[in-house]
């Protein structure tokens, strides 16, 4: 009896066995394409993915970094009134055009043909004139308190010995989050800067030189407030007698303990400007330049071909027509 049993199941087994394989004879299995998604729709759904980018991540990936435009700069110049007169000009006529609404300048003097220049972009701080750390301090310590009010992103200090390539400091800008804390600049010195505060020596930080510009992010700078805001900067700048760029960097890398970030693009004065490679200019943010007797000796320069020497002697207007060359006044360049 049990046999038999088996004989059937075995029976039954190849029954099913054989129509199994029929089966797939008569009805082949569908193969699958697997195809790669389109970048249309991962870009789709990359921008709906947000995540909070790491303070020592500089990827501009990130959609709001790349989103990042001139309006949401503010741009302050320092100047004075012993140098709006040699140097305002050459600014007026050559990067204060590419950025009339974010500009502003900060001076100690009342000047009517200026603030009509800039179509009311001249601010009269009533700071003292001279070149001391708190005159210097004091200005600055204004052009803060006028970034917190703008609501800009970005804020973003050069002297007015600087010319400033708008496009390129943009699109530098844009590899960082405003939302996280930046300072970003070039240091003037290689070695610490030691300073006596509040009866304690500070043993370490270091500093973005105002002659070369920085920038600073408003998420850093908001931190800065119950420091800095309200003419509070002032008596920093008092409490470690320094100039207002090394009292900048006492805030933001001691008490705040927030790291410069280097960026080369910078340049000021201190550096040489010859050595500026010409195939290079257009990838640096800023440059500076030297000069004793009121241009009549001019010791640093960007080494760019142009204008004479004579006519030209900051190079800031040649620099101007070599990034820029379809400004009117450029055709007047003997080729």
């Amino acid at each position: 009896m049990a046999r038999k049993m088996l004989k059937a199941l075995a029976l039954l087994l190849a029954v099913g066995y054989c129509s199994l394989l029929l089966s797939q004879l008569t009805h082949p299995l569908k193969i699958v394409e697997i195809r790669p998604v389109p970048d249309r729709i991962v870009s789709n759904l990359l921008s709906n993915f947000t995540y909070k980018e790491s303070p020592d991540d500089t990827s501009i990936e990130d959609s709001v970094n790349k989103n990042i435009s001139l309006e949401d700069i503010f741009i302050s110049v320092k100047t004075s009134r012993h140098y709006q007169a040699s140097r305002l000009p050459v600014i007026l006529k050559t990067w204060f055009q590419l950025a009339k609404e974010q500009t502003w300048f900060f001076t100690d003097v009342d000047n009517p043909l200026h603030q009509n220049q800039t179509n009311g972009h001249m601010i009269n701080t009533h700071c003292p004139s001279y070149h001391q750390p708190k005159h210097l301090c004091c200005k600055t310590s204004i052009e803060y308190d006028h970034f917190l009010d703008s609501g800009k992103k970005w804020f973003c200090h050069f002297d007015d010995d600087n010319y400033v390539n708008i496009p390129r400091l943009v699109t530098v800008l844009q590899r960082y989050d405003h939302r996280l804390d930046w300072y970003l600049g070039r240091q003037s010195v290689n070695r610490p800067v030691y300073v006596n505060y509040q009866k304690k020596k500070i043993l370490y930080f270091r500093f973005g030189t105002g002659g070369a510009g920085y920038c600073i992010s408003r998420s850093l700078a908001l931190k800065m407030s119950p420091i800095a805001s309200g003419g509070r900067f002032m008596s920093v700048c008092e409490g470690i007698r320094m100039p207002d760029d090394v009292a900048i960097g006492f805030v933001i890398e001691q008490l705040l303990k927030v790291n410069i970030t280097e960026v080369p693009e910078f340049h000021s004065h201190l550096e040489q400007m010859k050595l500026l490679p010409l195939n290079k200019l257009r990838d640096q943010i800023s440059f500076g330049f030297f000069w004793k007797k009121n241009y009549k000796d001019t010791v640093n320069a960007v080494n760019v071909p142009g204008f004479s020497a004579r006519y030209d002697p900051t190079r800031f207007l040649s620099l101007h027509c070599f990034l820029f060359p379809y400004f009117q006044f450029c055709k007047l360049i003997r080729r």
